[in-house]
């Protein structure tokens, strides 16, 4: 270096010095384990005292030995962030024998204790890891974009084993099968090294050496060991135990290894294998080819024979410790000794030092095998089984080879030196990057004291590194400094040295402790420090400086008399602190820029190393000149700078600029002690002493008097001429104060010294600092730095003679740039030794008269920007070209038509790649311009509070661009697009699409309105985890919910009403109220089926709690009295086991409030397994609805079979039932095996005969139609088509309830082939659809093909069928199978077999009730012909029994003799009730109004006839059945809409008890209610083939008799409509209050054969039709935002948003009152009284604003500055304008373009004051005005004309009109004369100078220079004016104004 000699005596000083003591170090000292552990241990008690362990934990501080301080140890690290955001504090992580202890803290934070974790045995090391799982491990979602999750974790190394510890609280603990010398984290996972402390003599036999490094990528992996790539030779494992570990890296990813017989430091990378390589190594290890090698496997098997046989292997089997050693050790091959680096390539035994784990083999072919029942580490499957350890091979040929998972790349080795010692080994490795961005790997050799340094860099493919230079510098200790990068050396006097790479900064000052002692010429008072103010009450910190006497402590900066003597002394050098007693012995924990110094007296203390610049401008500027300069140039301006900013005693913030002006001038040669104004800027840095070295110092001189130089100095500051401009001076009328030239300012001109560093190098310094000044206007929040730059910039451009650039800061500040200031000669000579960079221009780049020339359409040049610097400008530039000129190329990643790069010659490469980060990565369809825009700007992380940076002007067109999005968004795009453009309601929206929710679907669940009496009884009724708050909003005019749950409530006891009769005896009164309870209870237990219903999916349970389920209440009370009746008494005949399904239907009702979305698991099922034997059916049933909500599959297979074994038949139901519907249509082989256990005809014939219930046979059977929904699987199909004509056995079985099994069948059957119809491929030889209509119509039974038919020989001893089919049984199967595999297929020839017979005869065949099963099977195969209307029911009747049959309102009866009319009225009303069934299915969920209008006239007709005299012939049974049947259908069309006036039907047949009415017929009418009410109005039926094979199952129209009939119909399958429901209830939540609302949606139904495209208007929420029928659905105005959800592109977001509770978030738009406030929309009309912009604007009251926002800013200001007070004068007018642009903003929807209206007004009111000083904000309202009459700008209003306006059309016209005016009056007034002088080059009076600028920026006048180019000298008239300007761009309103000054006629032509 060029200067050493003055480098010496630069200090810098440190700041932030504290005492440092590990945190965990007194967090030990209080941990409880400390001793606890050791009493677990039961030592005794003496022996307790003794532990050392607890005595120096116990210890103080002081008394801690030696041999405790080498127990402990620590590493500190940069605190790790989850989001990102800059966090600075530190992390440790501390290790004390068995505890390790991670504490955070910062110096501004107290530190805290994160995670303590104490363990076992002593630990060896702690570190942190991150693993990377990949996708496919992790059982989490898959995160969209990443592919692997990285899991954070703490490993803890113990002697046998390896704690790891996640963040999220997994535990792992791997077993180490090795001991282990040290575990390194690597990017991938743990590098461990296996301890060699006995390899160290190379053993005698010669045999192959073990691998020593291993590597384990996640703790559940094995550990594999490591191979290495030498050169191009082959693969090996890693397996030389010279090598050592001396530093791992995660980025870039090497390991450095130390050979410790050669001495030197190899560096590899790390990286994962690649698979040939894999193959390489393994294929290596097998081939076993020469002799040597031969003798080795063999002597290896041998040697471990010999002790396999040994001992037993549990026991230990090393008692001959060292014999084993000694044999077990292998020799080098022959290439090992002589030591070439190839590393050979088997692998073989391995054994634990650990006694406790035992023996086990290992080779590289091999996997670890543990004798014995040692843990493996492989835990997952243990290979051997232990007994396999005394068989004689124990190198099983089987077990598969372990593949290495990482690999070492060579990359480079050091050169041998001769003067190496033995143990050179690095104590200290680490990486540093100097201040250019160059890498370093810095090593230090403490035996020699030296740092070696050697420079690397990556290769411009960034595949490989690549090793340069290798340097040295003397050190003792050294430690990377990341925040700044430097590094600090503390070299061998002991002085502390900061180098950035290789170049050395300068020493470091601590103060507080003692400088290198200097003969003072003075004393000094002593500096105060941090020290003073740290100090802990039991030790002040000053004790280690206790022996210095106060006069010792010396000055920081020592003032000598002659300031040059201190630039050539070198005498700091040799003086170190030794003499005093503490000095610095070794550094620490290096963690961003702070370090801990190890001092000599044992104590620790923590500097910090100051930043290189702390204020923004210094930062930018300096990164601006540090890319433009050579490397080697800009290293040395840094280290200047950095030197004269740290000095100690250093500037404070303000002055940072200051210095940094005054250092960078003097490094361009500049003599800034006589250059005016950077005197004057060094006199404000008044410094006791020297400022810095750069700057020379003059000695402050202590005069009381004062002088005239301090008058100058006050005249020519700063603050005097900022004082002068102010309007304060102007309105008190002072004269300005000229300042008198200074005496030595002209006697000569300054010239420049071009020796300097930097002086070659000012143009391009200039230029890039003009760069960045045009950055800074990009940011309305760095006003205060252009300011201070513009002075710099003009100096130079002066200097350089740049009359363009003069001109153009002139223009921009007036006021600041002054006629007449200082030049600096520079010599023509020198002028030729500056390097002119091509990327130079002589035109000042101006950002904003580029974007002006956008807007105009003119031509552009590319902008020139800094990568990385001038961020701000590329995205300008970028998204004008973009959304102005309409240029879609320009966000791609080539943005170069626009922008050119700048860099200094060596940079060009890194830089081309910089620019990929914002390619436009989106892939949603992106309509127009605006979108591709907002969509580009927020994928390059451009957010709101950026552009509320941005300038007015610049920012205009990206907001035009956003308000336009914000009207039409899309609901697809990312959050981060929806924030930019201010819906949050979208943002939310998108943001909740990754979060699983909680309890409610919104918001907290408010309590129900029930008065707070009935509170404790509500509680268990099972209903009361509704979402109250959006039933309130769907049902709000009645109080029908309360209603429904008053109906279905089953936990309280019923009123039992009896009058007591006179005659009836006490007994017979108790009798009979009894009776009448027992009549009641038949409704009770039917009760619970219909709670399920309504109570679907709405609750999520507490996973520590068991779920409530409520009582089911078989008790009546009987008024007057309120006595308790029982059923229980003995006085009448109860059923037995009469509440056994009923209970069963309680539990399932209490399960399927569970919502899917629950986080359950399997120890939560069994957790909530009851105790008593009572509840063993509830819990069937919660079984059997966990499956149906899809929680089952998370039960263990273990407790699956556990259940099952029990043998209760509830359970065994529950389970099938259950797991089938959670693997619905799966074809899962394990369930199929569980079902096929439960059905004999599913096993070999010859199995044995299981007993299985005939319940759980039924269950089974549908079990398996659900596993193989829709798979039309042939064998399958085979078995339940024979199933279903299933023929009673010999002995009993299959005798009883056989038609319950028969229809399981068929609807199996059915769902198994559903909807194949005629395509069932390969079934044509299985006859299937003749064989069932052969089942349903009867005849000869065929012979029984299959497996079976040996069973089926003997005829059955009970029934006698003979050889005909039994149609009473099979029909309805059959009936329902043909109609499940013709569903909807329209095929009318199998239709036709189910048409109703039309004859007398052939009617009298077939059974009325198999009528209705007939006719609904035959609409569902003809699902298209189905109409809502009754004609169409009708037509479904044959025409006999139409003609013949009573109407069902007749009164009288017709006579006739040969018609049955009993068989005709049953077959009328039966045929009728089918087809209004299959009315029910083709509209299911659809709340269609015809389908509803014609149900309900035939229900109604039903109950009327009920009443009719005639009722008798057709039944009373069949009536209610039909009636049933119809309320079913009615439910399944409103299904969760609550239709009034179906609940009211439903509700009149709850009241009716007694008689006819039966068990069956209130179940059928609570589940018609509870259909009406799925799941509290949220969930409604789909009508998707699965979904009708589910409701057929459930809703099967023949009822049970009695609670425990299931002779026709399993009663579980009711429960299958779930299957049925889906979410259908889009709730409108407002994004501000995040409360549900009301907003108007629109529904657009697609195109149909029945109906054209059409649009329907909903008020939300609301249940949305079937998702396939809908085109898109919009919010609608104008209450709210739109929002288009677009279903032709997919239904997946939709159906995502309805799955998560149907949350839909939306934002009220400004002036708009919810629908709740204002249901009609009245209080809104103040809205539309002042829309049309008539005088009452002004009568706008700021009061009414609440009605239009709820933004607290715009309350604000509506109240500060629009609220008129007592005595306005004119300031009414200024108000009257906030209040009419307040209005304008939030009536027009853009509250955001406030600021800019406001801005535009005060720039225009300035300037009519000719108070601009700087003509900034006209530059802006010129954008403003431009922007809107550009070409682009009308385009897009003329496409869009009844789009909202974006700014007002009458304020612009009327600032542009004020702004003319005023300019031209000053025009008038004598500004001419200025203007003229200016266009000649004349200098102008300074009064007129702001308004000149003004002038020239908003008309565009070109400089004088460009004038005298454009020849414009002698032109006599306009038109040649005209011409001539036509190329200099000059709008013809300026040439108007310019034309009299250029024509040389003085009078003005203004317009």
């Amino acid at each position: 270096m060029s200067d050493h000699s003055d480098e010496a005596a630069t200090m810098i000083a440190a700041g932030d010095l504290q005492e440092f003591a590990p945190r965990g170090r007194e967090h030990c000292r209080r941990h409880p384990s400390a001793l606890t552990l050791q009493l677990r241990r039961l030592q005794p008690a003496s022996e307790l005292c003794s532990s050392d362990g607890a005595a120096g934990l116990v210890g103080s501080l002081r008394e801690v030995t030696i041999h405790e301080r080498q127990r402990e140890s620590w590493q500190l690290r940069k605190g790790a962030s989850d989001v990102g955001e800059e966090v600075d504090y530190d992390e440790e992580l501390y290790v004390a024998s068995n505890m390790v202890i991670w504490s955070k803290g910062s110096k501004t934070q107290a530190s805290t204790v994160y995670k303590a974790f104490t363990v076992d045995s002593p630990v060896l090391q702690a570190l942190w890891c991150d693993f990377t799982i990949p996708q496919e491990k992790s059982d989490k979602a898959d995160v969209s974009g990443s592919g692997e999750i990285i899991e954070k974790c703490i490993c803890i190394l113990q002697n046998s084993c390896i704690n790891v510890h996640s963040i999220e609280g997994k535990d792992y603990i791997a077993a180490l099968p090795f001991q282990v010398a040290n575990v390194w984290p690597t990017k991938y996972g743990l590098l461990f090294e296996r301890s060699s402390s006995s390899h160290e003599v190379p053993p005698s036999p010669p045999r192959e050496p073990l691998p020593t490094m291993f590597s384990m990528l996640h703790p559940l992996d094995e550990i594999t060991p490591l191979v290495c790539v030498f050169g191009s030779a082959r693969v090996q494992y890693v397996a030389d135990y010279t090598m050592r570990i001396v530093f791992l890296n995660t980025e870039p990813s090497i390991v450095m290894t130390y050979d410790t017989v050669q001495s030197l430091h190899t560096v590899w990378a790390l990286r994962r294998v690649k698979p040939e390589e894999q193959n390489m190594v393994l294929k290596f290890s097998e081939q076993l080819g020469t002799p040597q090698h031969m003798a080795t496997s063999s002597s290896l098997t041998a040697h471990l024979r010999s002790f396999s046989k040994g001992d037993s292997p549990v026991g230990s089997p090393f008692q001959n410790y060292s014999s084993i050693h000694s044999q077990s050790r292998s020799v080098s091959s022959p290439s090992m000794q002589s030591r070439s680096p190839s590393i050979s390539n088997m692998a073989a035994l391995s054994r634990s030092h650990s006694p406790a784990l035992g023996v086990h083999s290992f080779s590289g072919v091999q996997r670890f095998n543990f004798s014995g029942s040692a843990q493996s580490p492989r835990r997952h499957s243990i290979t051997h089984s232990p007994n396999s350890t005394s068989s004689d091979s124990f190198l099983v040929p089987e077990t598969e080879p372990i593949v290495p998972e990482l690999c070492i790349d060579h990359l480079w080795t050091e050169t041998v030196t001769n003067m190496r010692e033995k143990n050179s080994q690095a104590s200290k490795v680490f990486i540093t990057t100097d201040l250019c961005g160059q890498k370093f790997l810095c090593f230090l050799v403490e035996s020699q004291l030296q740092l070696w340094c050697v420079k690397f860099q990556e290769s411009n493919d960034k595949s490989q590194l690549i090793f340069g230079s290798v340097t040295n510098i003397q050190a003792k200790d050294a430690a990377p400094v990341e925040g700044i990068d430097t590094l600090l050396v503390l070299d061998g006097s002991g002085n502390l040295v900061l180098y950035s790479g290789v170049v050395r900064v300068g020493k470091v000052f601590i103060p507080g402790l003692p400088a290198p002692s200097l003969t003072m010429s003075n004393q000094m008072p002593r500096p105060s420090t941090p020290l003073d103010s740290v100090s802990t009450p039991s030790k002040p910190l000053n004790k280690h400086l206790a022996p210095l006497e106060e006069g010792v402590l010396l000055s920081p900066v020592p003032e000598l008399r002659d300031s040059s003597k201190l630039h050539d002394s070198t005498y700091i050098e040799d003086c170190t602190f030794q003499q005093l007693g503490t000095f610095i012995h070794a550094l620490r924990d290096p963690v961003h820029n702070r370090v801990t110094l190890e001092l000599s007296n044992n104590t620790m203390v923590r500097i910090a190393i100051p930043e290189i610049a702390t204020s923004e401008l210094v930062k930018r500027c300096l990164q601006g000149v540090k890319a433009i300069l050579p490397k080697e140039i800009a290293v040395q301006m840094l280290v200047k700078w950095y030197n004269a900013y740290n000095a100690p005693g250093g500037p404070s913030y303000h002055s940072e600029w200051n210095l940094f002006v005054t250092c960078l001038m003097n490094m361009m040669g500049y003599n800034t002690e006589r250059l005016s104004w950077t005197r004057n800027v060094s006199k404000h840095l008044d410094f006791e002493g020297s400022l810095s070295p750069v700057i020379a110092p003059k000695k402050a001189r202590p005069s009381e008097t004062g002088s005239d130089e301090d008058w100058e100095y006050l005249l020519s500051s700063d603050y005097h001429k900022n004082f002068e401009s102010h309007p304060v001076a102007k309105a008190l009328r002072l004269d300005p104060l000229e300042a008198l030239a200074s005496k030595d300012d002209f006697s000569q001109s300054l010239s420049l010294d071009s020796s300097t560093l930097l002086f070659t190098h000012i143009p391009a310094i200039f230029f890039v600092l003009h760069l960045i000044y045009e950055e800074l206007k990009l940011n309305s929040l760095m006003g205060e730095g252009i300011r201070s730059l513009v002075v710099l910039l003009v100096q130079l451009a002066r200097d350089l003679k740049l009359d363009a650039y003069i001109d153009y800061y002139y223009r921009d500040y007036p006021a600041l740039v002054k006629a007449s200031r200082q030049t600096c000669v520079i010599d023509q000579v020198q002028t030729g030794f500056m390097h002119q960079p091509a990327f130079f221009s002589p035109e000042p780049p101006s950002i904003f008269q580029w974007l002006s020339s956008c807007l105009k359409g003119e031509g552009v040049q590319p902008y020139p920007y800094l990568p990385g610097i001038c961020e701000r400008s590329k995205l300008v530039v970028v998204s004008v070209a973009l959304y102005i000129l309409g240029d879609e190329s320009a966000v791609s990643n080539e943005a170069s038509h626009y922008l050119y790069k700048i860099t200094s010659g060596q940079r060009k490469q890194q830089m081309e790649q910089d620019d990929n980060r914002c390619s436009f990565r989106h892939s949603t369809s992106v309509s127009s311009l605006a979108e591709k825009l907002v969509i580009w700007m927020s994928d390059v992380g451009f957010t709101l509070r950026d552009l509320e940076s941005l300038p007015f002007g610049v920012a205009l067109p990206i907001r035009d661009a956003i308000y336009y999005c914000r009207e039409q968004p899309a609901s697809d795009w990312p959050e981060a697009v929806c924030l930019l453009i201010g819906r949050q309601d979208l943002s939310k929206q998108a943001c909740e699409g990754n979060l699983q929710k909680g309890k409610s679907s919104v918001g907290p669940v408010l309590s129900s309105d029930i008065p707070s009496g009935t509170e404790s009884e509500e509680d268990e009724d099972g209903m009361n985890d509704m979402n109250e708050e959006v039933m309130s909003l769907i049902w709000s005019e009645d109080l029908r919910v309360q209603e429904v749950r008053r109906l279905l409530q089953s936990a309280r006891p019923v009123r039992v009403n009896v009058v007591q009769m006179p005659e009836a005896s006490d007994h017979e009164y108790i009798e009979e109220k009894e009776n009448r309870l027992l009549q009641l209870c038949q409704r009770t237990m039917a009760l619970p089926v219909g709670r399920g219903m309504f109570t679907l999916f709405s609750y999520h349970p507490i996973p520590t709690e068991q779920l409530p389920i409520p009582k089911l209440n078989l008790t009546g009370r009987a008024p007057p009295r309120n006595t308790t009746v029982d059923l229980n008494s003995g006085n009448i005949d109860v059923p037995p086991n009469m509440a056994c399904w009923a209970s069963f239907h309680n539990g399932v009702a209490a399960g399927l409030k569970i919502a899917p979305a629950s986080q359950i698991d399997s120890a939560w099922i069994v957790y909530n397994k009851p105790k008593i034997a009572e509840l063993a059916n509830e819990y069937a049933g919660f079984l059997m609805a966990l499956g149906l909500n899809g929680h089952l599959t998370k039960l263990a297979t273990l407790n699956i079979h556990d259940y099952l074994t029990k043998g209760h038949e509830m359970t065994s139901i529950g389970l099938l039932l259950g797991v089938s519907a959670a693997k619905l249509g799966t074809m899962d082989v394990a369930i199929t095996r569980l079902l096929s256990i439960h059905i004999p005809a599913l096993l070999p014939p010859t199995s044995t005969e299981l007993d299985v219930p005939h319940n759980v046979q039924v269950a089974a059977v549908i079990g398996i139609g659900l596993v193989y929904q829709g798979t039309a699987h042939r064998h399958t199909a085979e078995v339940l088509l024979a199933e279903i004509g299933r023929p009673p056995g010999p002995e009993m079985e299959y005798c009883t309830d056989r038609e319950s099994y028969s229809l399981a069948s068929g609807l199996a059957l059915g769902m198994v082939c559903l909807g194949h119809g005629s395509n069932l491929i390969g079934m044509s030889d299985l006859n299937v659809p003749e064989q069932l209509y052969q089942y349903m119509v009867g005849g000869h039974r065929r012979f029984q093909a299959g497996m079976h038919r040996e069973k089926h020989k003997s005829p059955s001893y009970q029934i006698k069928e003979g050889d005909t089919i039994n149609v009473d049984v099979t029909c309805p199967g059959a009936t329902l199978a043909l109609a499940m595999i013709y569903l909807k297929t329209n095929n009318r020839s199998i239709a036709d077999w189910l048409q109703a017979p039309d004859t007398m005869y052939l009617l009298d065949f077939v059974k009325p009730e198999f009528l209705l099963l007939r006719t609904l099977a035959r609409c569902l195969i003809l699902w298209d012909d189905i109409l809502p209307n009754s004609k169409w029911v009708n037509s479904n009747v044959p025409q006999i029994i139409r003609e013949n049959s009573i109407s069902l309102q007749a009164t009288e009866l017709p006579s006739s003799e040969d018609l049955s009319l009993e068989t005709l009225a049953q077959a009328h009303v039966y045929i009728i009730a089918g087809a209004c069934l299959s009315l029910g299915f083709r509209f299911a969920g659809s709340e269609n109004l015809a389908a509803f209008k014609c149900l309900y006239k035939y229900a109604t007709d039903f109950l009327k006839c009920l009443s009719a005299p005639t009722a008798s012939i057709t039944g009373h049974y069949n009536l209610e059945t039909c009636l049933s049947v119809l309320l079913l259908a009615l439910a399944m069309v409103m299904a969760g809409s609550g239709n009034l006036k179906v609940l009211q039907l439903c509700r009149f047949m709850h009241k009716k008890t007694g008689g006819e009415m039966n068990y069956g017929f209130h179940l059928a009418h609570h589940m018609a209610l509870g259909l009406l009410f799925l799941g509290g109005g949220r969930y409604s039926l789909s009508t998707s083939n699965s979904s009708i094979a589910a409701l057929l199952c459930a809703l099967y129209p023949h009822f049970p008799v009695h609670s425990t009939d299931n002779r026709y119909h399993l009663q579980a399958l009711r429960h299958l409509y779930v299957l049925a429901a889906e979410p259908r209830l889009l709730t409108p939540v407002d994004v501000d209050s995040n409360t549900p609302c009301y907003a108007l949606i629109e529904v657009t139904y697609k195109g149909t054969q029945w109906y054209a495209e059409a649009t329907e208007e909903l008020m939300a929420p609301t249940l949305l039709p079937e998702l396939h029928l809908l085109k898109q659905i919009r919010v609608k105005g104008p209450r709210y935002w739109e929002l288009l959800i677009d279903l032709s592109k997919g239904t997946n977001h939709l159906k995502s948003i309805l799955s998560k509770g149907g949350v839909l978030y939306v934002k009220l738009r400004a002036g708009q009152l919810s629908y709740k406030e204002d249901p009609m929309g009245w209080r809104s009309l103040l809205a539309q009284t002042v829309t049309h912009r008539n005088s009452e604007a002004r009568a706008f009251k700021p009061e009414a604003i609440s009605a239009f926002t709820s933004d607290p800013a715009l309350f604000s200001f509506a109240d500060y500055f629009c609220k008129p007070t007592v005595n306005m004068g004119q300031k009414q007018e200024i108000l009257d304008l906030f209040s009419s642009i307040l209005y304008e903003c939030v009536t027009q929807e853009n509250p955001e373009m406030l600021p800019t209206y406001i801005a535009i007004d005060q720039a225009v009111r300035r300037l009519e004051r000719k108070e601009m000083s700087e003509t900034f904000e006209l530059w802006q309202i010129k954008l403003v005005l431009e922007f809107f009459s550009s070409r682009s700008h009308q385009e897009r209003m003329s496409r869009n004309p009844n789009r909202g306006l974006f700014m007002n059309s009458e304020f612009l016209p009327v600032m542009k009109c004020t702004i003319d005016n005023t300019l031209d009056q000053w025009l008038q007034a004598g500004g001419d004369v200025s203007l003229h002088s200016y266009l000649s080059g004349q200098p102008t009076e300074d009064s007129q100078l702001s308004m000149l600028a003004c002038f020239l920026i908003y008309h565009s006048v070109p400089t004088p220079g460009q004038l005298a180019a454009g020849g414009l000298e002698g032109s006599t008239n306009f038109s040649e004016l005209l011409l001539k300007f036509k190329q200099l761009n000059v709008p013809v309103r300026a040439l108007l104004r310019l034309a009299p000054l250029l024509l040389r006629n003085p009078q003005a032509m203004v317009l």
